[in-house]
């Protein structure tokens, strides 16, 4: 399911029309990051890494609409922030590229 879910939010980002080659580069770069983070989160904590990945691909979404709801982009990326947030001490490096994918997302709801 992970697999799954990281493919169709990368298909997402290569075919929004709302990313521009910049932005597009960069979310592709840290979805790599989150792949591999939430693969190693996996081995022990199966059900949280897919809920990262879900509130991923939910943020993903909103954020390259063409018709964004800024409420609803902000909410999907507060359940992505907060479905990290237990692993901030044990996992940093995971929750670093969440925030990070987090800011660039909600930077492209303004």
């Amino acid at each position: 399911m992970l697999q799954e879910t990281i493919t169709k939010i990368e298909a997402r980002l290569q075919n929004s029309a709302a990313l521009g080659k910049e932005q597009r580069a960069e979310l592709l770069n840290l979805l790599g990051q989150l792949k591999t983070e939430i693969t190693e989160l996996s081995k022990t904590h199966q059900e949280q890494a897919e809920s990262i990945a879900s509130f991923a691909e939910v943020s993903a979404r909103e954020a390259t609409r063409e018709a964004k709801n800024p409420q609803t982009l902000q909410h999907s990326i507060g359940g992505l922030q907060s479905s990290v947030g237990e692993f901030e001490t044990t996992h940093p490096r995971l929750a670093a590229v969440v925030n990070r994918i987090a800011s660039v997302l909600a930077n492209m709801g303004i």
